[in-house]
């Protein structure tokens, strides 16, 4: 995990002047412990926790004020200067304390009382993890604003729908960017549940056995903005399970958008989508080529997310349990598929919401390869027929159709109605009925059953998906007002020491 250092309980009350002695300050593995470098993701998250943790051992009279007040003083010094300006350490908890004794101190040694960079390190992760998600849901909120916008202006856009990459039933394109959005919303509530579990606090547990000390681990999470505590000190810095859940949840982002960016992909072979340039390039060598390339990098991102996910569960099985310095290559993992899906978030529903659908091309490509054929059966089942024969007539009808021919007239239906069930089609049902059925388009207001492709029926779920989003939008507000209520009310309490 970044930032994690080794099992550390630190100074104690009266500090010390270096965060190392000699014997473990050199010696050729000292590059291969660092985690310095990738720290910098989670170093505004370490000064929070540093300066949360300060001001509650100040209150609860572990500190004095006065020490408290230095403390303060050269951590915000420090978040001025930068990761950059850190001095060489282990991980960026032992280079911001070195920091903080260089500019005030054997006294500066006293940020470390009563904690341990196990749960010290679990906090600045979970702080840090927690401000991702904030932005991925954003990102997601947004994104399916942008679908349900498209789907709205296209209910009645026929195009072909298919089933093992063959013709099956005419749709729409509403219908179709609907079912995408649907599933954007699960992935949503998914992350949503990882988050209210990531915002948990860990600070208090020390090491993994809690502490002697008279800390008040309450009043250091209502300063970071977490809801809670992660109860257990050894559950509090061993448990990564919070990452898990988070990884899993962007790879299954990564695959629903993975889906999104195929079918885009081979609506754009056949001429069912027009793509804006910002989202394809063209050929190196084939000048009329058009290739909707970013779409494809988004198909094999997800790729990356679930190599992640399995990465970050190799990592962690079999780990007893304690802290483990195993965990440091564990955060990569996650950081890795996190801004590699909330990238593929913008890209895949940016090309969606600036393409152009060529309506006339595919409606005429809804009604190829005999597309209507399941709506000539249903109609003449609701003429009394049992479904299984009616489905062999229009069998047998389809059977002898020409080639190029996109679906069997009426007179062939009622001459496979005639070999089937002794009487012709149209013994049964309308002949304007069943031309109906034929078409793409009255085919598809047919079906207006709840969820079905009917413009009715679309622009119904259409209202009760605009009514979820804005609960999905008003809850990720609440979370994010939450965090920026706390992150006020530490800057509050520590402007009254410094």
């Amino acid at each position: 995990m970044t930032g994690e250092g080794a099992d550390d309980d630190g100074p104690g009350a009266d500090g010390e002047s270096v965060v190392r002695r000699d014997r473990f300050s050199g010696g050729p593995a000292r590059a291969f412990l660092s985690s310095l470098a990738d720290d910098e993701r989670i170093f505004a998250a370490d000064l929070a926790v540093d300066r949360a943790h300060v001001v509650m051992l100040a209150e609860q009279g572990i500190i004095e004020g006065e020490d408290a007040g230095a403390i303060l003083s050269a951590l915000a010094e420090i978040g001025d200067a930068g990761h950059a300006a850190l001095p060489d350490g282990e991980d960026v908890h032992e280079a911001i304390e070195t920091a903080v004794i260089d500019r005030v101190g054997p006294a500066g040694g006293r940020m470390h009382t009563a904690r341990s960079r196990n749960d010290e390190v679990a906090a600045c992760i979970r702080y840090r993890l927690r401000e991702d998600l904030l932005k991925t849901l954003s990102t997601l909120v947004e994104a399916r604003e942008q679908l349900l916008e498209t789907a709205g202006g296209h209910t009645e856009t026929v195009m072909p729908g298919y089933t093992h990459l063959q013709p099956a039933q005419p749709t729409t394109v509403a219908h179709w960017l609907c079912s995408y959005e649907e599933a954007l919303a699960r992935d949503t509530a998914r992350l949503v549940d990882a988050y209210d579990r990531v915002n948990r606090s860990p600070l208090g547990a020390a090491a993994f056995a809690g502490t002697s000390f008279d800390v008040d681990r309450e009043r250091t999470a209502g300063l970071l903005g977490f809801d809670g505590l992660v109860e257990n000190a050894t559950d509090a810095v061993s448990a990564r399970d919070f990452l898990v859940e988070t990884t899993a949840g962007m790879a299954g982002l990564a695959t629903t958008l993975s889906g999104l960016a195929e079918d885009l992909v081979t609506m754009a072979s056949k001429g069912h989508v027009a793509l804006d340039d910002d989202y394809a390039s063209t050929s190196s060598i084939m000048p009329q080529k058009k290739n909707p390339d970013t779409l494809e990098l988004v198909r094999g991102r997800t790729g990356d997310a679930v190599a992640g996910l399995q990465g970050l569960l190799t990592t962690l099985k079999g780990l007893p349990r304690a802290y483990n310095r195993d965990l440091q290559r564990a955060g990569r993992h996650a950081w890795d598929v996190i801004d590699s899906t909330t990238g593929s978030v913008e890209v895949a529903v940016g090309a969606v919401a600036t393409a152009e659908w060529p309506a006339d091309t595919l409606e005429e490509a809804a009604g190829e390869g005999f597309s209507t054929a399941t709506g000539a059966a249903d109609l003449l089942a609701q003429a009394g027929v049992p479904f299984r024969t009616a489905h062999e007539v229009v069998a047998r009808a389809a059977e002898g159709m020409a080639p190029g021919e996109s679906a069997p007239g009426i007179d062939a239906l009622d001459a496979a109605g005639e070999a089937v069930m002794g009487e012709p089609v149209t013994g049964r049902v309308d002949r304007e009925a069943l031309a109906g059925a034929l078409d793409p388009a009255a085919n598809v207001a047919m079906r207006d059953s709840r969820g079905g492709p009917a413009p009715e029926a679309v622009e119904a779920h259409l209202e009760r998906a605009r009514e979820g989003l804005a609960e999905d939008r008003e809850a990720l507000g609440r979370r994010r007002e939450r965090v920026e209520d706390a992150g006020e009310q530490l800057n509050a309490e520590v402007a009254t020491y410094v």
